[in-house]
């Protein structure tokens, strides 16, 4: 059975206690303090299902007020804070995190389940992250435009300045709970916004202690907020005025509940996809099948860049589908905390594994043929590889919703034209892989897919975000990823300074207007 999370290190005194019946109990954070509110929340480990800790809940009243706090003071002292102390304080988290290493995996491992490789990698991803901002900064940059090319603006000029929005609600997932609360966290504070930081309620732990890291780091306590609220009592956080800016990555339905909610703002959404992998005929087999394997099963498939669609031409597709079959098999979920070098472990819960049985079922009475055997125990899924034609592909649940699992279909198709096609056919436009030993061929079937990053030769990855990503369609707004987070979470105000000394009294002969 999972034990209680403990954190070891001295950094998070202060930020635990001991429960009466030896379940640890969690703060939450408003306004630079850590409350123990009295209403708590349990957090289950997927692994077995056991009671791993408790967290103190925030309720409506406690929500207002952090959103006042950022509201009210947070925006003017993030603001007012100099840059470059912005960027120590990242520098100096970074450093907290390495400190306390272990107590990050750890809590990843038992909070969400993850494999101790996907662990260590999210950790060591955090930290790059925040090491980073001493790149992303050089991203806060406008423009200079003379008024000379027009008569209307002579002797005048303009600045066009990238300031802060104000207040930015940054709502996270559960499936990379530290990275992307992080990677909304860091450029967001870095703009000079003050944030507020939804973490998911299924594993809050490592964004608790990430929040504590930025407090000893020195980030203005007016200005981050933690808002250990249930999902139901969101709406009006989300509706409030006072924050200009919601940041989310999660699932198109919910993207879409937030935009309807929340009115007149800015958005920014990575929300699910189909990302599907076109391999063409003349792709070396063998690297081929290896990346696809390691893009369906990583992390369970619970990645919103994880494939979840193969489009094979003919003339490789029985040799595919065989090499798949055979390296799939090879392939089981295990409790993380017995094996370390477990490739897949539990889903988030066992209400998402009984989600992709549903969709597997579905699949299969629609005419689908499973190509590896299903298997689930609890919350543990096996992979799964489901053949399906063209004419039966647009009826399937597995096609037209976001399948968060191990979970992946297969397609077979005469060129790459008709590749092109089954691809685009998705409402989803997140990430695309081509395989392809022809850069021509590659190059072609890439610039033609409706999709916001496409992988030639890999399966789709998002890292640490040093490339850009985002979706098309319905799987989201925006950008995101090193500097290109900044653009997203500020906005431009231009200055205009007139040097004449008073109004031209320029007019506009085709219309008389001033």
């Amino acid at each position: 059975m999972v034990g209680p999370f403990r954190p070891k290190s001295e950094l998070f005194r202060g930020v635990w206690r001991e429960g009466e019946d030896g379940v640890p109990e969690f703060a939450t954070y408003v306004d630079g303090e850590w409350l123990f509110t009295g209403r708590t929340a349990e957090v289950r480990s997927p692994i077995d299902g056991s009671v791993i800790a408790r967290v103190s809940l925030a309720d409506g009243d406690l929500a207002r007020k952090a959103v006042s706090t950022a509201y009210e003071r947070g925006r003017f002292v993030i603001r007012e804070t100099p840059g470059d102390r912005r960027v120590k304080a990242f520098l100096k988290a970074a450093c907290l995190i390495r400190d306390a290493f272990e107590d990050f995996v750890t809590a990843l491992v038992l909070d969400a389940g993850k494999p101790l490789s996907n662990a260590r990698g999210e950790v060591r991803a955090t930290v790059e992250r925040l090491e980073k901002t001493t790149m992303e900064f050089r991203k806060l940059v406008g423009d200079y435009i003379p008024g000379d090319w027009s008569e209307e603006t002579l002797e005048s000029e303009g600045i066009v300045k990238r300031e802060p929005y104000g207040v930015v609600l940054a709502i996270s997932p559960y499936n990379y709970p530290l990275f992307i609360s992080a990677a909304k966290v860091i450029p967001a504070l870095l703009a000079g916004n003050a944030v507020l930081l939804k973490p998911a309620s299924l594993d809050p732990l490592a964004p608790l202690l990430f929040t504590r890291v930025l407090q000893l780091a020195g980030v203005p306590p007016e200005a981050y907020q933690l808002l250990t609220i249930p999902g139901r009592l969101m709406d009006s956080v989300v509706a409030d005025k006072r924050i200009r800016v919601v940041t989310f990555t999660g699932s198109t339905e919910v993207g879409e509940h937030i935009l309807a909610v929340g009115g007149i703002k800015a958005y920014h959404m990575e929300l699910g996809g189909k990302d599907p992998a076109i391999v063409l005929d003349d792709a070396p087999l063998e690297e081929t099948v290896e990346k696809l394997v390691k893009g369906m099963v990583s992390y369970s498939g619970q990645r919103c860049d994880a494939i979840r669609l193969i489009i094979a031409e003919s003339g490789i597709y029985s040799d595919l589908r065989a090499k798949l079959v055979e390296e799939l098999s090879k392939i089981e979920p295990k409790n993380p905390l017995e094996d370390e070098n477990a490739v897949m472990g539990p889903l988030i819960d066992e209400k998402s594994a009984e989600a992709i049985e549903e969709v597997y079922r579905d699949a299969v009475d629609k005419g689908a043929v499973l190509l590896t055997k299903f298997r689930r125990e609890g919350a543990y899924v096996w992979p799964v590889l489901l053949e399906v034609d063209r004419e039966t592909l647009p009826k399937l649940r597995a096609f037209q919703e976001d399948v968060f699992g191990p979970l992946t279909l297969l397609v077979k198709v005469r060129s790459d034209e008709e590749a092109i096609g089954v691809a685009n056919s998705s409402r989803f436009g997140l990430d695309a892989a081509v395989f392809s030993g022809s850069d021509e061929r590659a190059r072609k079937v890439a610039r033609k897919l409706e999709v916001g990053a496409v992988f030639i030769n890999e399966f789709p990855r998002h890292g640490i975000g040093y490339y850009p990503f985002g979706g098309m369609k319905d799987s989201g707004i925006g950008r995101e990823g090193i500097g290109y987070s900044l653009e997203t979470l500020t906005t431009t105000k231009t200055i205009v300074k007139n040097y004449r000394g008073k109004a031209s009294g320029a007019t506009c002969e085709s219309c008389k207007h001033y």
